[in-house]
């Protein structure tokens, strides 16, 4: 097992327990259904939803959640230069040792993983209320509704009923599997919450199904690629299927 295989496991493990605390009870609300582009035995990613969820992430969700488990040069993937991807690691400070062998600040690189915005667990719960946003590098595999329930999460903030009081620091998300909905994250998306550097200026809709695009590649990047190859195995046994059925006949024909 590699290490990254390692560290993914150990990282998966963590989520899976993270959700599963705050998860007790199943939700009320059904999941919506969402044609994803890279649904299916032929899926891909959209490569435009991708760099539009990549901004996303990099403008709103990277103030909060880490992502462990990609590396700046991942990037190249979704369509970026090698000198776009220097430019965007450049922009963060990574704890490193000097030829001299003194603790130093430098800029990334892109062979760094993405920095996390916070460095420590008690950082992170002390700028949250209490509450640790989870790695969001297996997020999508993580929670039980996948893609579809990130998706719910980012759309169903609503106002509680007026029978329900939500404690200060809590927030109402009708997707939020809790007898109450009470969700310790504020509304991160809304209507307009980015501009994409295309120019776009999306809906609260095509937010959230871009930055899900971009988690579910961030926890598959290698779907595309595991999909091709599943395909050429198929196609090669229905090929040698086929050969060994003609030969048996013609071997088979001379005895009758």
């Amino acid at each position: 097992m590699t290490m990254r295989k390692a560290v993914s496991a150990v990282v998966g493990l963590a989520a899976l327990v993270l959700g599963a605390t705050g998860a007790a009870a199943e939700s009320d609300t059904p999941l919506p259904h969402v044609n994803w582009s890279f649904s299916g035995p032929f899926g891909t990613y959209d490569r435009r939803a991708l760099q539009h969820g990549f901004e996303i992430y990099q403008n709103v969700c990277s103030a909060c959640h880490s992502l462990n488990l990609v590396h700046y040069h991942d990037l190249s993937a979704l369509g970026y230069t090698d000198e776009q991807i220097k430019a965007i690691a450049a922009q963060k400070q990574v704890a490193d040792i000097n030829d001299a062998g003194q603790p130093i600040q430098r800029p990334a690189r892109p062979s760094d993983a993405f920095v996390a915005p916070f460095p420590n667990e008690k950082a992170a719960r002390a700028a949250n209320n209490g509450a640790l946003p989870p790695d969001q590098s297996l997020l999508v595999k993580a929670r039980e509704g996948g893609a579809d329930y990130i998706y719910g999460i980012l759309t169903d903030y609503a106002t509680p009923p007026a029978d329900l009081k939500v404690p200060d620091g809590m927030y109402y998300d009708k997707m939020f599997p809790s007898d109450t909905h009470e969700f310790a994250m504020p509304q991160p998306l809304q209507d307009g919450s980015v501009t994409y550097d295309d120019g776009t200026k999306p809906s609260l809709d095509q937010e959230a199904a871009d930055v899900t695009t971009f988690l579910a590649w961030a926890a598959d990047p290698t779907m595309e690629e595991r999909k091709q190859t599943g395909a050429k195995v198929i196609i090669f046994l229905v090929v040698l299927t086929l050969v060994l059925y003609a030969a048996k006949r013609k071997i088979w024909a001379a005895l009758h």
